[in-house]
């Protein structure tokens, strides 16, 4: 009974770990000014709202700042943001 349980807690943790993860951000530009809201798949270690920050703020190019990380999810929050973010859905 204690190995049955051991390896499905085991099995959750790795679908738990193979899980996803995306942000919603805010950005700008200077001169001239533009701003940007997108989304981006983020690696298993910046799965938070803080480490995010500084992965998005590396991946951006172009002369692109991060504003804003405005939230961390999982697959189900990703069609209902596509329409919004348009040519910055997982873009960077």
């Amino acid at each position: 009974m204690k190995q049955l349980l051991l390896s499905l807690a085991l099995l959750g943790i790795a679908t738990a770990a193979n899980a996803n993860c995306y942000a919603d951000y805010k950005a700008t530009m200077d001169n001239p000014l533009r701003l940007h809201y997108g989304v981006i798949e983020l690696p298993a270690n910046a799965c938070s709202v803080g480490a995010a920050q500084s992965y998005i703020s590396g991946r951006l190019t172009g002369g692109w700042q991060l504003l804003e990380v405005m939230s961390v999810f999982d697959e189900a929050g990703l069609d209902s943001r596509r329409a919004r973010a348009g040519q910055y859905y997982l873009r960077f």
